[in-house]
């Protein structure tokens, strides 16, 4: 299978005999490729299967066909196959980045990130998370001792509202497999947010900027279509380390993420119910700090592991159901039954 990588695929794209290595050296795998190994630990994993109940945009959602957590890494790790395919970069490496990299993400999404990081003594950011779940917190602290590509483009696909392809390569991870799941990302949010925003009524499709869905398509499949054909046709005009779009594809899906920043994501609908869910686990935060936390994990820390950091990771591996369910057994009145 080496010699078959080594045969097909670019000599700009990571062969899993190349890799830089593990945290902890073991054994190969006889029958799949150190990559491979990685995506199937992650799949295999208590976090990625808790990432079908939290939040994408809307909060613990009821319809069958909001996206999740889960749905969005899908997503993400389907685009990027795509465009590994075609560009013959390692599609195993950059699944296994697409479907890990936002294992560290709260219950509620980015209103759960934020008051974290205003509460957590040493802030708090979902990609940093995320690679501390797959290096210490999964498999009751053993982590899951996955491959060095994969943990750099866990930690450096994160852009907030930063340059997707920013110029300088420091900012970017080194393998393009990684790279590519930092676009993917992008593309993924920007087209099924607008979707879903559009199902709940947030949006209407006469509010969709016309300039840029003239662009870009008119339909979801077309719009997703036209980005991923724009990375597939611009990186393989060039010999760079680096992947390349066109500057006006490229300007589409910026201005696209603005657009949902102010319509969508700040809109009053959706941060009313980002401020409840702040108050949620800001309560549950103070909570733990004096009370002692129920969970099966809790003896993995060492004895000087601080209280805030104990209690920063259960609330940040908790679902949007737990996390409702915890605050309700807590904090509300239970109900008596007379008989």
């Amino acid at each position: 299978m080496e010699e078959r990588e080594a045969l097909a695929l670019s000599p700009r794209a990571c062969q899993s005999k190349n890799s830089k290595g593990r945290l902890r050296d073991e054994p190969e795998c006889d029958i799949r490729l150190a990559f491979q190994r990685d995506r199937d630990r992650i799949i295999h994993s208590k976090t990625f299967r808790r990432l079908k109940h939290k939040t994408q945009v809307f909060l613990a959602p009821t319809g069958d066909h909001y996206r999740t957590r889960l749905t969005h890494a899908l997503e993400v790790a389907q685009i990027a196959r795509t465009v590994a395919a075609a560009l013959r970069l390692n599609e195993n490496l950059a699944e296994a980045i697409a479907l890990a990299h936002d294992l560290g993400h709260t219950p509620f999404g980015h209103a759960g990130e934020s008051i974290l990081n205003d509460l957590h003594p040493g802030g708090f950011r979902h990609y940093e998370q995320s690679l501390r779940v797959v290096d210490f917190l999964e498999k009751r602290g053993r982590g899951l001792n996955l491959t060095h590509e994969v943990r750099e483009g866990i930690v450096m696909h994160s852009k907030g509202r930063n340059d997707i392809l920013p110029e300088d390569l420091t900012d970017l991870p080194s393998t393009l497999e990684g790279q590519l799941v930092r676009i993917a990302d992008i593309i993924a949010y920007v087209n099924h947010d607008l979707d879903d925003a559009l199902r709940a009524g947030i949006l209407s499709r006469d509010q969709l900027p016309k300039n840029i869905i003239a662009k870009i398509g008119q339909t979801h499949a077309q719009r997703i279509g036209t980005m991923v054909t724009d990375i597939i046709v611009n990186t393989a005009k060039t010999e760079n380390e680096k992947l390349t779009m066109s500057s006006d594809i490229l300007s589409c899906i910026t201005d696209l993420r603005a657009f949902l920043y102010e319509n969508v994501y700040e809109a009053d609908r959706v941060h009313n119910d980002f401020i409840k869910a702040m108050k949620i686990l800001r309560d549950l935060w103070d909570h733990f700090m004096e009370a002692e936390i129920n969970s099966d994990d809790s003896e993995i820390y060492d004895a000087d592991t601080p209280k805030h950091r104990k209690v920063c990771d259960y609330i940040a591996g908790m679902t949007d159901h737990y996390a409702l369910n915890l605050y309700t057994s807590i904090f509300l009145p239970q109900p008596w039954s007379v008989l």
